[in-house]
C-alpha cells in the first residue's frame, strides 16, 4: 500500500486529493499538513511512501521546505504540486531533489500515474519539465546564462533591467501582461535567477545595462 503524506493549506485541494488517492486499490492518504512546519513534523514522526507537497504554503514553504524534508528524510520521495507553472519553479525542484513535479490544472489520473511512479523511485516529468531540464543541461558550463534567450527574450530582459514595468514593456510590444509576465518567468528559470533584482545585477555584473549609481 503506497502511503501519502499530503500537504497543502487550502482543505478543498486537500479534501479532493484525498478522495482521489483513497478512491484506489492501492494507496491512502495516511498524513495531511496545512503548513510547512505541519509537513516536516509529520515526516519527523511517521514514515510514508511519497509526499505531496505544495510549493506555497504558510511557515516553512518552498525550495526551503523541499530543502528541508529531503535532508531529514532523504529517501522519501517528493512529488510538487502546485499551482505555479513549470517555468517558475520545476528546474530548481528536481535540482532541489523532487522526484516530479505537477501543476493542479493536470488532470485526476495524471496525478495518480506521478504519485505511483515516485513512490517506485522512478522519478515524474511531463513533457515541458522535460524541455526545460534539456535546455538546462545543453548550456555550456562556461557559457553566460543570457545567452539562452531567445531574442523575444533578450528584448524583454534589457527593459525589464531598465526599470521598465511589465505593462509598459506590454505596451510597446502590444501584447499582454500576462504573456510579459511568462517571458519573464521564462528568462528567470533558463538563467536561474530568484527574482527582478538578481536579474539586474547580473546585468550590471556582465555590462549589459549602465550602472546608474552616482
Amino acid at each position: 500500500m503506497i502511503e501519502v503524506l499530503l500537504a497543502d493549506d487550502h482543505a478543498m485541494i486537500r479534501n479532493g486529493v484525498r478522495h482521489l488517492v483513497d478512491d484506489t486499490d492501492d494507496m491512502r492518504v495516511t498524513g495531511e499538513a496545512s503548513h510547512g512546519f505541519g509537513l516536516v513534523d509529520l515526516i519527523r514522526e511517521n514514515e510514508y511512501s511519497v509526499a505531496v507537497m505544495d510549493m506555497s504554503m504558510p511557515g516553512r514553504t518552498g525550495l526551503d521546505l523541499l530543502k528541508q524534508v529531503k535532508s531529514e528524510r532523504p529517501r522519501l520521495p517528493v512529488l510538487i504540486y502546485t499551482m505555479h507553472q513549470e517555468e517558475q519553479y520545476a528546474v530548481r525542484a528536481i535540482r532541489g531533489g523532487a522526484a516530479g513535479y505537477l501543476t493542479k490544472d493536470c488532470d485526476g489520473e495524471m496525478l495518480l500515474t506521478a504519485i505511483r511512479k515516485v513512490a517506485r523511485g522512478g522519478v515524474f516529468i511531463t513533457p515541458r519539465v522535460g524541455e526545460l531540464l534539456a535546455t538546462e543541461a545543453s548550456r555550456p558550463e562556461d557559457a553566460p546564462a543570457h545567452t539562452l534567450l531567445s531574442n523575444r527574450e533578450i528584448q524583454i530582459f534589457d527593459r525589464i533591467v531598465r526599470g521598465m514595468s511589465l505593462t509598459a514593456i506590454a505596451e510597446e510590444f502590444s501584447l499582454s501582461v500576462k504573456t510579459i509576465s511568462t517571458h519573464k518567468s521564462h528568462i528567470m528559470d533558463k538563467m536561474g535567477l530568484a527574482n527582478q533584482l538578481d536579474l539586474v545585477r547580473y546585468a550590471l555584473d556582465h555590462g549589459l545595462v549602465a550602472d546608474r549609481t552616482p
